[in-house]
């Protein structure tokens, strides 16, 4: 394979904490659509660790080298290749899934890119699926903490529609496509996973 992994540090820190929460989630399904792959590196802990999982890695397609060199040295079973998927462009190049996971996405689209993204899982999740998201969320209306707030500064700073997004609002968007919150962890370094159900 001559595409070079990409590494994030991030991804080594927190997909252990990710994992005891998408273990619990995931256990009944069996398809899982993840959004935003980024590196590849959460996709080939994550479908190791749950071999009874399709993962199925997408991104869009700057990223989609990476993701290969990851899921190619990797070698799994229950990875296919990964889909070029922007998730304000339509139809999404996948019909349906049990489940969907993604993770430190929210805070880097737009809130137009918000809606299309829950717009998109509301048309391909099953009845019964479920939905993780990772990442920093803000609390009715508020920081949880100052690292968060001098990054949502920074985010806003490089690019003005990005940002830290409020967990009500969020979950108002899922609500429009019948998901209902059954679960808020915190996690490490003032991140949480967020999960719901259709």
């Amino acid at each position: 394979m001559n595409d070079v992994k990409p590494h994030s540090a991030a991804c080594e820190r927190n997909r252990d904490p990710i994992l005891g929460v998408l273990r619990e989630v995931f256990a009944e399904r069996r398809d899982v659509l993840e959004i935003g792959s980024g590196t590849g590196q959460h996709a080939v802990h994550f479908a190791a660790a749950m071999p009874w999982l399709r993962w199925q890695t997408s991104d869009r397609e700057e990223n989609l080298p990476g993701i290969r060199a990851w899921l190619a040295d990797a070698n799994l079973p229950n990875t296919p290749v990964p889909l070029r998927l922007d998730v304000a462009q339509q139809p999404w190049p996948l019909q349906s899934c049990d489940a969907v996971f993604s993770a430190n996405t929210l805070h880097i689209m737009s809130w137009a890119e918000v809606e299309a993204l829950f717009d998109g899982i509301g048309r391909v999740l099953a009845a019964g699926g479920v939905l993780a998201i990772y990442g920093p969320f803000n609390i009715d209306g508020r920081f949880t903490s100052d690292s968060n707030e001098a990054f949502d500064r920074a985010l806003r700073a490089a690019v003005p529609h990005r940002g830290i997004r409020d967990a009500a609002e969020v979950d108002a968007l899922a609500a429009r496509q019948g998901l209902n919150l059954m679960a808020d962890h915190a996690l490490p370094a003032n991140n949480r996973c967020r999960v719901w159900r259709r």
